[in-house]
């Protein structure tokens, strides 16, 4: 190991080189910089130092990242005032209906923020494990693993605690919670802890084995500890940025930071939910920002990558960032529609009598059920007698709930008749 400080000409001769080199995009001395640690670098990176400058935070002035606030004056007051209209639509709604809508928005951003990962996980177990924990009674539940629960108890914890300061350990359980077995596939990692690198720098890569390529390195573990302190307490602090703009700076931030063995990317989305609530003063969310990310997620690498891999004027990152965001917001009226449809249809039918069954797939049905609608999917779903399902089925025929469709095929198949139209069908 090279000790530069306990080498003060060669320490200086360093200093005046990042000093000067338009590589490092800084003329400040370096000493003035207490964020660059000189202490005990390994001769790779002192070499690599001399030679350029690959990655954002090898910069000087890093983290103090800049942008340029005139060009993103528009596309923020475009978010807020869609954060508005969102919130709007819902203010005359009872704390049920909100419950609901906020259900399926958290539901969407569980298994779209862990299908960016590659890791798919079922919906119905996400969202049996979120109304268990909120409270929110959705019928029959799925059963769920450790591994879905981690993830929902995570972005919960982000939301429904965002006034709560975030610390390490508060970090380290979330990152316990994506991992529960101690494993990341069939490695071994570090969990409830910051990486250690000790098989190697932390690299972002794609790519079949001996082809891969190197999108990003992260920082050395020998600096985790001070990257890490910096970043949550400028996170935790009252700063000039606008709510919307740090949202975007502490997803690329921690993305950046990478202090973890696997996960940064489904906690970075976390802390940036976080701050997405503390900006709107809400616990309760009815958008799902990585469900966008998800959506285009080429472009999402790509402009990480690019970002990275650029200098400290980090403006096009917040554009996308907010270009994402607005579209998230827009996209949310789909489930802002479903939850108001579903209230609306419970104040027509709450006090008609019905079985479990019945309820449960009244709710699956207004959740959106996929494919048609048969008496044999009923007798599937609801682990019934065919004769059991075609007697449910006909009842809420009878009522007005259910309808046979036109064009049902080789089997017959019901759907939902609108509000307004079973309303006037009421045998009462």
């Amino acid at each position: 190991m090279l000790d530069l400080g306990t080498a003060p000409d060669l320490r200086r001769s360093f200093r005046t080189l990042l000093a000067t080199s338009d590589t490092f995009g800084s003329s400040a001395p370096c000493s003035d910089q207490p964020h660059i640690h000189f202490i005990l670098c390994s001769e790779y990176t002192y070499n690599r130092c001399m030679t350029s400058r690959e990655y954002i935070w090898e910069d000087a002035d890093w983290p103090h990242l800049t942008y340029d606030a005139a060009r993103l004056v528009k596309p923020t007051a475009a978010v807020a005032l869609a954060q508005g209209r969102l919130h709007g639509r819902l203010t005359h709604a009872d704390d049920d209906t909100q419950e609901r809508a906020g259900l399926e928005a958290l539901t969407t951003d569980v298994v779209q923020s862990s299908a960016i990962e590659g890791e798919l996980l079922d919906a119905a177990s996400v969202r049996s494990s979120i109304a268990r924990r909120l409270g929110v009674d959705i019928g029959a539940t799925t059963p769920t693993d450790r591994r879905v629960d981690g993830v929902v108890e995570m972005i919960l914890d982000a939301t429904r605690h965002h006034d709560h300061p975030v610390t390490p350990e508060r970090l380290f359980g979330w990152h316990a919670g994506l991992f529960p077995t101690g494993y990341s596939g069939i490695s071994r990692i570090s969990v409830g802890g910051w990486r250690t690198d000790q098989t190697g720098p932390m690299q972002v890569i794609s790519g079949p084995y001996g082809k891969q390529v190197v999108h990003f390195e992260a920082p050395p573990a020998s600096r985790l500890d001070d990257d890490m302190h910096r970043f949550l307490t400028w996170l935790d602090a009252e700063t000039p940025e606008p709510a919307l703009l740090k949202a975007g700076l502490a997803h690329l931030w921690f993305v950046t930071i990478h202090p973890f063995d696997d996960g940064n990317g489904r906690i970075a989305r976390a802390i940036g939910d976080l701050a997405l609530a503390r900006s709107e003063h809400s616990h309760r969310r009815f958008y799902s920002l990585s469900a966008q990310i998800q959506r285009d997620r080429k472009n999402y690498y790509a402009i990480l990558e690019r970002t990275q891999r650029g200098n400290l004027d980090v403006t096009d990152w917040l554009l996308w960032f907010l270009d994402a965001l607005h579209r998230s917001i827009i996209n949310a009226d789909t489930i802002i529609d479903a939850a108001l449809a579903k209230a609306s249809f419970w104040r027509t039918w709450h006090t008609t009598p019905m079985n479990p069954r019945q309820i449960d797939m009244l709710n699956r049905i207004l959740d959106g059920f996929h494919g048609k609608l048969t008496t044999r999917k009923w007798a599937i779903i609801t682990k019934t007698s065919q004769a059991s399902a075609l007697r449910d089925i006909n009842e809420l025929i009878d009522l007005g709930i259910l309808r046979r469709c036109d064009a049902s095929g080789r089997s017959t198949s019901y759907e939902l008749i609108t509000s307004g139209a079973a309303a006037d069908r009421r045998p009462w």
